[in-house]
């Protein structure tokens, strides 16, 4: 289910939606994800129920819709000064932060509401980051990672392990992930095709859903912490 109504940049509209937004951080942070009601929300922001159910539809769209916003990259993936480590230390993040109770109450979040909105929006935000490293190797004269690539081999095993919960995602088994993934032939060893690999890997991700079942009711833990994971 999109949203119901075309959000302004600026103004009233903009007001509603980040007092909103904070209402349901605020109590998120001390409300089990069960517990919370549209009713509730809209007293802690200062706004009517109808304002909320005209917007957003229902309390499942409203909390993916704010989801999406905290898992929205806030910087550009660490510039380590070598495309190996770049990726290394972005896994290495997106690994520790997806797997947070914090992370997991996001991703269940995110598959709240009906459709693929909400899915399609986060879908993009990984390829994007993958491909600032891509870029950055290519200014270097080395040669990138291949974007599909890295989804298949490195970050959707981590996303898998992360949603049904059967074993916990560890340090070491990313860097065994990324030596396998270095161990595959190489996808582009021409610069120019690399990049344009990188600039469609990008584009796709921006219309599809990921290929992922909706998480489990158990899979997502609730936190009481509020602060959300920083990049993706």
């Amino acid at each position: 289910m999109a949203v119901r109504e075309r959000i302004r940049v600026g103004g009233r509209s903009a007001r509603i939606q980040s007092a909103v937004h904070e209402a349901v951080k605020r109590l998120g942070a001390v409300t089990d994800r069960e517990q919370l009601t549209v009713p509730q929300i809209a007293t802690e922001a200062g706004v009517t129920p109808s304002t909320i159910y005209r917007r957003w539809g229902d309390l499942g769209s409203l909390l993916a819709d704010v989801a999406v916003a905290r898992l929205r990259p806030i910087a550009e993936p660490e510039d380590t000064g070598a495309t190996a480590s770049d990726l290394r230390a972005f896994i290495e993040q997106f690994m520790e932060e997806m797997s947070s109770p914090v992370g997991r109450a996001l991703i269940r979040d995110v598959f709240s509401a009906p459709g693929e909105t909400y899915p399609v929006q986060c879908a993009g935000f990984t390829p994007e980051h993958l491909a600032t490293i891509a870029s950055r190797a290519i200014a270097r004269g080395e040669t990138p990672s291949d974007i599909d690539e890295v989804l298949d081999h490195v970050v959707a095993p981590i996303i898998y392990h992360i949603l049904y919960g059967d074993r916990e995602p560890t340090l070491d088994y990313c860097h065994a992930l990324l030596d396998r993934l270095q161990s595959l032939p190489a996808m582009a060893a021409d610069p120019a095709d690399a990049q344009r690999t990188s600039r469609e890997a990008a584009g796709r991700a921006s219309v599809r859903a990921p290929r992922m079942a909706p998480p489990k009711r158990g899979a997502g833990r609730n936190s009481t912490d509020s602060k959300s994971p920083g990049r993706r």
